[in-house]
C-alpha cells in the first residue's frame, strides 16, 4: 500500500492520501482522545505522541500535530505506518454505534441555496487542502452567514482570508441575501 501526502496551507496539518476511500459518506474530525473513541484509526493516530487533532475527508486523512510538538520529520513514519496498518487490517473507519447523525428540518430556500454552494463549489475546493467548511447558521434578518471550518482550515494562518476573499465574495454573488460571512469557532 503506498500512501502520498500533502502539504497544506497550515503548517500544522498534513494531508495523507491512502488511494481509497476514507469517509465518503460524511467528512468527520475528532478533536480530542475521547472524542477518537468512535473511530479505531483516529483513536490509534491519537496515541501518537505530538498529534492534536484528526480529520477524515472522502479520501484522505489531515492530522494535526500540536502547535509546540514534535516535527513533521518525527511524526510522518508513525502516522503512516498507522494509517496503512488500518487499511490493511480491513477494520472499519467507524465503531459499531458511532454512525454520523444525519441532519433533519426543513431548510429555508436561502439557506438550501447557501448549502447547495458550499456542497457543489465551496467544500470540494476546500477539501483540496485537507479540510472541509460546513454550513452553522443563517440570520435571514441581518443577512450573517456563519461557517464553521474543520480539518487543516480550523486554525489555518490563511482560513480567514479564505473566508472573507473567497467564500464571502461567492456567497455574496450567487445568494445576494448573504451581507456577511462570519467563522464560528
Amino acid at each position: 500500500m503506498f500512501i502520498q501526502t500533502e502539504p497544506t496551507p497550515n503548517p500544522n496539518v498534513l494531508k495523507f492520501l491512502p488511494g481509497r476511500d476514507v469517509s465518503p459518506a460524511a467528512a468527520l474530525e475528532y478533536r480530542t482522545v475521547d472524542e477518537a473513541t468512535a473511530s479505531p484509526l483516529a483513536e490509534a493516530l491519537f496515541e501518537l505522541e505530538g498529534v492534536g487533532g484528526v480529520f477524515f475527508g472522502g479520501d484522505y486523512v489531515s492530522v494535526t500535530r500540536e502547535a509546540q510538538g514534535l516535527d513533521w520529520s518525527e511524526m510522518k513514519a508513525p502516522i503512516l505506518g498507522v494509517i496503512m496498518d488500518h487499511f490493511v487490517s480491513g477494520q472499519p473507519l467507524l465503531r459499531a454505534g458511532w454512525d454520523q447523525a444525519e441532519e433533519t428540518g426543513e431548510d429555508s430556500e436561502v439557506v438550501a441555496e447557501i448549502k447547495a454552494l458550499l456542497d457543489s463549489r465551496i467544500r470540494p475546493a476546500v477539501a483540496q487542502d485537507g479540510g472541509d467548511i460546513l454550513f452553522d447558521a443563517f440570520n435571514e434578518e441581518t443577512g450573517v452567514l456563519s461557517l464553521r471550518m474543520r480539518g487543516a482550515c480550523a486554525g489555518c494562518p490563511s482560513s480567514s482570508a479564505t473566508l472573507k476573499a473567497g467564500v464571502e465574495q461567492m456567497m455574496k454573488h450567487y445568494v445576494p441575501e448573504v451581507t456577511r460571512v462570519e467563522q464560528t469557532l
